[in-house]
């Protein structure tokens, strides 16, 4: 009588497919983040901005799965934010809630991730604050729910609200030119009163010196 081969041992449990960190570049503004997720060829790439500030992604490049987490330094407006999903990255400008500069992306009681780099291309230093990135050519949409066309539209604007602001500064200094004609104007009469004086006293004087001579 044959015995039986033992059953087969089960297979093994399927390995886990480990997620990956992206490299994320990022610069500021003293009014904005500038935050890039470096990614080619990204697929069901998903962005969510919370007014906390909670930043996560995650998304798929052949067959590897990246995800992340950042809790950024401080609050944030998230309607007045955008982000463009590009060939190569996920460029997104982020919104302060407070216009002030950061020490640093994530919040001070964190250290930043090794993925996280400076972008030296986009970034200035504090006290030489230059203008906003040159955004033309990018498709962006509105983390608050707008999008397409709209979100470029919104970004026009507010470049042409940094146009007009610049504009608003000469106006400021026109404002100080019609101030200090205004002082000009004031003092004319002041000068021609005491001109009108001077020209009393003289005449009183001379009277005095032909009486005297007389």
């Amino acid at each position: 009588m044959s015995v039986p081969p033992p059953p087969a041992p089960p297979p093994p449990p399927a390995a886990t497919k480990m997620s990956r960190h992206p490299e994320v570049k990022w610069a500021q503004r003293i009014d904005k983040v500038y935050i890039t997720v470096q990614l080619s060829d990204a697929k069901d790439a998903k962005v969510n901005l919370e007014p906390d500030g909670v930043f996560t992604f995650s998304g798929s490049a052949g067959t590897n799965l990246y995800e992340l987490k950042l809790d950024l330094n401080d609050k944030v407006n998230v309607e007045a934010s955008k982000i463009s999903v590009g060939d190569r990255s996920i460029f997104c400008v982020v919104e302060k809630a407070e216009a002030k500069w950061w020490k640093k992306l994530v919040r001070d009681d964190q250290k930043a991730p090794h993925f996280v780099k400076v972008d030296w291309d986009k970034w200035v230093d504090e006290d030489d604050d230059g203008g906003d990135v040159n955004l033309d050519g990018m498709d962006f949409s509105n983390f608050g729910g707008m999008g397409g066309m709209g979100g470029m539209g919104d970004m026009a604007g507010l470049g042409g609200m940094g146009g007009m602001g610049g504009l608003g500064g000469m106006g400021g200094m026109g404002e100080f030119e019609d101030e200090s004609d205004d002082e000009e104007e004031v003092s004319k009469p002041q000068a021609a009163e005491k001109a009108g004086e001077a020209e009393k006293t003289e005449a009183a004087e001379a009277k005095t010196e032909t009486a005297q001579s007389s």
